[in-house]
């Protein structure tokens, strides 16, 4: 890749309004992101918008790189052959992730280990010995570094190995402050992963961000103690969605942190007792990622285009708003039942997206933003 497409891609990456999905399907159009950015304008046009996007310009992501370099960290683009690979095979993988630590470490068969920040001394107790005994047979343990499980989990995989930590704000904002020192380690022994630019404060919103690169990361996810609506959960359904295996740890019926994860075992999660649970139970490397490799921009929906004979911008704009609510909407069902092109639909989606109006979904799927 060259240096001008690839300060392009994160460009792209950094412009308000496109997401991952968004970002994936403008390079399977145009091929490459330069041409996207030339190409933004007439599309948003197409859609109904009279003013072109603002990209982020060259010399904002110029500045974050050599800050990020100053705090001797790098940033790993989607294309580069050191993003990380298992990452990748997501339909919303990250465009641009910045890292302190070695990348190689993130070609490592690897689990993800989370659950409850409030967790019970029992339950930290388990975590950080089910994460030692991980590491010791050389799996890479990936957790979100919150309180609790997170916290117990790098901990442990530090004892005898290593760890990843995906956080939910910039490389240089720690969350929570007192795992400022545990960062650290992991940096130095590890791997740290933000998405958000350096400066970012973590918010509700990047958490559920954050967990599917946990997910994305790993093979599978073993959830401790989780209770019902909690963010593990959430982490262990994206980790479904993408293909991975989802384990619990057991714990006491009477215990409301452990209702969500016994939840998951009742359901078919694979029950954890022990590493040697997880490690028999995981399933190879190569049956996720080596059908995506090397990385491409395959087509999970059909990608922006411009109508040849551009349809009435505002009305289509009307017309696709009244059919889309808060669930998600598979595309091809939208533009069934819209009257309108496809490429009319796309063109006025990517407009909505960038307003802020609605976001894409993996699956080929959109919702208004509330």
């Amino acid at each position: 890749m060259s240096p001008a497409e690839r300060l392009a891609r994160i460009r792209l990456a950094r412009t308000s309004g496109i997401g991952p999905l968004t970002f994936r399907r403008l390079l399977s159009r145009f091929t490459t992101a330069v041409a996207a950015i030339d190409g933004l304008p007439e599309l948003a046009r197409a859609g109904g918008r009279q003013m072109p996007p603002s990209v982020t310009g060259a010399s904002v992501i110029e500045a974050e790189l050599a800050r990020l370099a100053k705090l001797g960290g790098r940033m790993l683009v989607l294309g580069d052959l050191d993003y990380p690979p298992l990452l990748a095979t997501l339909e919303d993988a990250p465009p641009a992730i910045s890292i302190f630590g070695d990348p190689a470490l993130l070609t490592r068969r690897a689990v993800g280990l989370v659950g409850a920040r409030n967790a019970s001394a029992n339950g930290q107790r388990m975590a950080e010995a089910l994460a030692a005994d991980l590491a010791s047979h050389g799996m890479l343990v990936v957790s979100g570094l919150a309180r609790g499980i997170d916290t117990a989990a790098h901990i442990g995989a530090l004892h005898t190995g290593t760890t990843v930590a995906a956080i939910a704000g910039g490389l240089d904002v720690p969350y929570p402050a007192e795992n400022t020192a545990l960062q650290s380690r992991i940096a130095e022994h590890g791997v740290v992963i933000a998405e958000a630019p350096l400066g970012t404060a973590p918010q509700s919103r990047h958490f559920p961000r954050r967990n599917r690169i946990i997910a994305g990361l790993s093979l599978g996810v073993v959830v401790v103690e989780a209770a019902r609506h909690s963010g593990s959960l959430i982490t262990a359904q994206l980790a479904l969605d993408a293909n991975r295996l989802v384990m619990a740890v057991p714990g006491s019926p009477l215990d409301p942190r452990c209702h969500g994860s016994n939840d998951l075992i009742r359901n078919g999660a694979v029950l954890v007792g022990q590493a040697s649970d997880v490690v028999e139970a995981l399933p190879d490397w190569e049956a996720i990622a080596s059908p995506r490799l090397p990385l491409g921009f395959e087509e999970t929906a059909p990608p922006y285009a411009a109508p040849a004979e551009p349809e009435n911008g505002p009305e289509a704009r009307a017309a696709i708003i009244r059919l889309l609510g808060p669930e998600p909407t598979p595309v091809d069902d939208l533009i069934r039942r819209c009257q309108l092109s496809a490429s009319t639909v796309m063109a006025v989606l990517l407009v909505l997206e960038l307003d802020g109006v609605v976001e894409s979904l993996p699956g080929h799927r959109v919702a208004l933003i509330a």
